[in-house]
């Protein structure tokens, strides 16, 4: 059983700037393949961020130049850095373990509004 823990979101300006922390429980963390995904009202949960055992990173369209995912396996956390935010990243963030992700955070919201 894995459990993962979201922390960081809150409101910001268009522009701002958040850094999402996701802390997972187990003794495998560094072999886990980790992602963000986020849910807007009315809209499907969709794939933000991942990042492999390796640190290869893959990002959504909508996000590549601004966001960044890492990691750190000595405290079994994962973040996401979230720069020039718009409000159309306004939405739930939820951490995910595995490729076909098997385990979810409880989110945390991100609100981008002046």
């Amino acid at each position: 059983q894995v459990q993962l823990v979201e922390s960081g979101g809150g409101l910001v300006q268009p522009g701002g700037s958040l850094r999402l922390s996701c802390a997972a429980s187990g003794r495998f963390f560094s072999i886990y393949f980790m992602g963000w995904y986020r849910q807007a009202p009315g809209k499907q949960r969709e794939l933000v961020a991942t990042i492999d055992h390796g640190g290869s990173t893959n990002y959504a369209d909508s996000v590549k130049g601004r966001f960044t995912i890492s990691r750190d396996n000595a405290k079994n956390t994962v973040y996401l850095q979230m720069n020039g935010l718009k409000p159309e990243d306004t939405a739930v963030y939820y951490c995910s373990k595995g490729e076909r992700p098997n385990y979810w955070g409880q989110g945390t919201q991100v609100t981008v509004s002046s």
